[in-house]
């Protein structure tokens, strides 16, 4: 964030991931490997949302941009993919908009804050078909979880239900630069509204602290274990499981 040469922090970063890589044992590699197609469709579809809900409203700025795509390298962070992939919580390549050419039926701050939701509420989506699709494995073909293949796919899936989560919830946060503030704005009143502006400096580096120190996994697991546990057992029990 603060280094103005992008090429050392990817090298801080790509040192910090064969740190981590070397001392890894076999399972927890494993389990990275099978995290990546996790990471990979929840960074792409979360950033795809935001540029097909600002194209809706009436910019092409994400479309010139190339980023109404679903082409995962249209929308990796290099900082963002490893904190999700090693953390589980982190970001894609943000978004360019335009608010001004959004439809003149919605403010500017309400179409910001439409585009904005549109990412976490791909994610919810995303956690919800894998959960489904976990609960039909298991209540239609359950011998499939007792083989190799399916204890892999069972891992991809309960993966793509952390990870999908894990992205909603920790851009959910209302603190810039996350997706949480451009919606919080869209709500509050008029004096609020400009505080908010004013000290959006102060925001943005209590996030950083969250983030750096870790305070924010600590914030965010709690909300993260009680989502995964309550759509699993709602599934479940639609399906009758």
């Amino acid at each position: 964030m603060f280094f103005t040469d992008n090429r050392m922090l990817y090298l801080i970063l790509a040192i910090f991931i064969l740190m981590s890589l070397m001392q890894m044992s076999q399972p927890s590699l494993l389990g990275l490997l099978l995290t990546l197609p996790a990471v990979l469709v929840a960074i792409t579809f979360h950033e795809y949302a935001h540029a097909f809900a600002a194209t809706k409203l009436g910019d092409d700025t994400p479309q010139r941009q190339g980023r109404l795509s679903l082409n995962p390298l249209a929308h990796i962070d290099p900082v963002g993919f490893a904190l999700l992939l090693f953390v589980g919580f982190g970001w894609g390549k943000p978004v360019q908009i335009d608010s001004r050419n959004f439809d003149r039926k919605y403010s500017e701050q309400t179409g910001d804050a439409i585009v904005a939701v549109a990412g976490p509420v791909m994610n919810f989506i995303l956690a919800i078909v894998s959960t489904i699709i976990y609960a039909l494995i298991y209540k239609f073909v359950p011998a499939f979880i007792m083989t190799e293949s399916g204890y892999i796919v069972k891992l991809i899936l309960q993966y793509m239900i952390a990870i999908n989560l894990g992205l909603g919830v920790f851009n959910l946060i209302p603190l810039p630069p996350l997706d949480g503030s451009k919606i919080l704005v869209c709500f509050l009143p008029y004096n609020a509204k400009r505080f908010f502006y004013e000290k959006q400096q102060i925001f943005y580096i209590i996030f950083l602290i969250l983030w750096i120190t870790g305070l924010a996994g600590y914030i965010i697991s709690p909300v993260l274990n009680f989502l995964s546990n309550g759509l699993m057992k709602f599934v479940f029990i639609i399906f009758g499981i």
